[in-house]
Formats: C-alpha cells, structure tokens, sequence
C-alpha cells in the first residue's frame, strides 16, 4: 500500500503490523505540500491494494489519485471536522489571502484516533483474514494517542501564555486542541511569502503580547521566523508538524 506522506505511513504501519508494506510518496526530508510524483510512482498507485492520502494537502497526490487509483484511495480526513486557515501569509481576502480548509489534520491526537479507525476498516476489507489482527493493532495504537492527548493536557494546562506564534499555520488542530491561538506569519503554505505588511502586523502582535518565542519547521526555511524574532528580541525553537523525516534520520 501507499501512503502520501509520514504521519499516514506511521499509522499504516502501526495498525498494519507484519501484513501490509507500505510506501511513502513524499521522500525523507522533502517538504510534502509541494511533492512531484515520477511516472514509476504513478504507475506504483496503479497496482496498490490502498492508497492513503489527505484530499487537498498535496495536489500531484490528488491528481494521481483521480487517474489511477479509483476506489481504493482513502481520503482519511473524512469524518474529522475540518478547520480553516489563510490560503497566504498577507490574510486579506483582496490579496487572495482567503479562508481555505486547514488539511493539517494529524497535529491532534484525536484526530489520529479517527485516522486509525480508517485504516483498519479499510485494512479489514481488504485482509479479511487479517482482521483481529488489525483490530488488535489499532486499540494499541489508540491507547498510544489518548497516553500522547493526556500529556499534552497535563504539560500545557499552567502555561501562562496561550498564543502560539508560527512560521506557517500548520499547528492549527494542535491550538485548537489545548487551547492556544495560533498566528501565522504566513497561511497554509509554506511556500507563499507573507508580505512585509504581515510580518510587520505580527511582529507587533509579538511585542504587544510578550510573545518569547517564534517557532519554525524542521522542513521549512526559518529565515522569516527569524526575521520577526530579531524584529522583536524573541527567540526561535523548532516545533515540528511530523509532515516527514529529515534525510538520515532513523527516528
């Protein structure tokens, strides 16, 4: 089977077990909102038993997707209440900075309950077979995430500070889940430079609040979050979104 990118290959594999071999479309260490498929991937679709993929979070996947995969794409997304966000950083409808679906979906661990459940109902279809197996899997992996969603409550529950202040606005479920507000310099994409209007806007959101800290992605190029740190004496940390691995890593 297939998977679009890390976190849908972890959850794969963590329900799948020894049955299932799965392929990430998105390489370690390439940021997967602008992923282009090969032909020999494309041609890979064509022949897996699923293909597991966010709809709108990586447009050569969905493309690929609605020529050659059919119904065996599932869209684990569905059933999960979708948040928006920015399509860029400038947030102004009149420079195309509207509202657009958040597809970031995985950032809470409830939500990869969800996704976890989706999996195994389509593994089952597939392995029959397999079934108490997968259903096995899947209550350990839940298990896992309502022990992550726990610490998570307990390690964010006395912060004095609920604004949560970011590259890009990846870590919208994550806010949403424990409370925090969070400000993007820019919107969903990554790619889309905010304008100098926007990081002006939020370097002034980051004195006025006493914001400590910018956070940036492990895939992502930190130069504007450090832009708005050294415009405002703030400092900068990694908060990765798990979007993929780094090269090299065996983490």
């Amino acid at each position: 089977m297939a998977a679009a990118f890390y976190p849908l290959q972890f959850v794969a594999e963590e329900v799948g077990g020894d049955r299932v071999t799965v392929r990430s479309l998105t390489p370690p260490g390439a940021e997967p909102h602008d992923v282009e498929l090969s032909p020999q991937q494309v041609a890979e679709l064509s022949e897996a038993d699923l293909v597991l993929y966010i709809k709108g979070f990586q447009p050569a996947v969905d493309e690929a997707v609605e020529q050659v995969v059919g119904d065996r794409a599932v869209d684990v997304s569905q059933g999960i209440p979708l948040l928006t966000g920015h399509g860029n950083g400038d947030h102004t409808d009149e420079q195309g900075g509207g509202a657009t679906t958040d597809p970031h979906i995985w950032l809470n661990p409830r939500n990869m309950v969800t996704i976890a459940g989706t999996v195994s109902e389509r593994l089952q279809q597939v392995d029959a077979g397999s079934a108490s197996l997968f259903q096995r899997n899947q209550q350990q992996l839940d298990g896992e995430l309502d022990d992550l969603d726990a610490r998570w409550i307990r390690g964010t529950k006395s912060c004095t500070s609920r604004d949560l202040v970011v590259s890009h606005e990846a870590f919208g479920y994550l806010a949403d889940a424990y409370g925090f507000e969070q400000v993007g310099i820019s919107g969903l994409s990554p790619e889309a430079e905010p304008s100098p209007a926007r990081v002006a806007e939020v370097a002034d959101f980051v004195k006025r609040g006493d914001v400590r800290t910018i956070y940036f992605e492990t895939l992502v190029d930190p130069r504007v979050a450090q832009t708005v740190a050294d415009e405002t004496g703030a400092q900068t940390a990694v908060l990765d979104p798990l979007e993929g691995l780094p090269e090299g890593s065996d983490a």
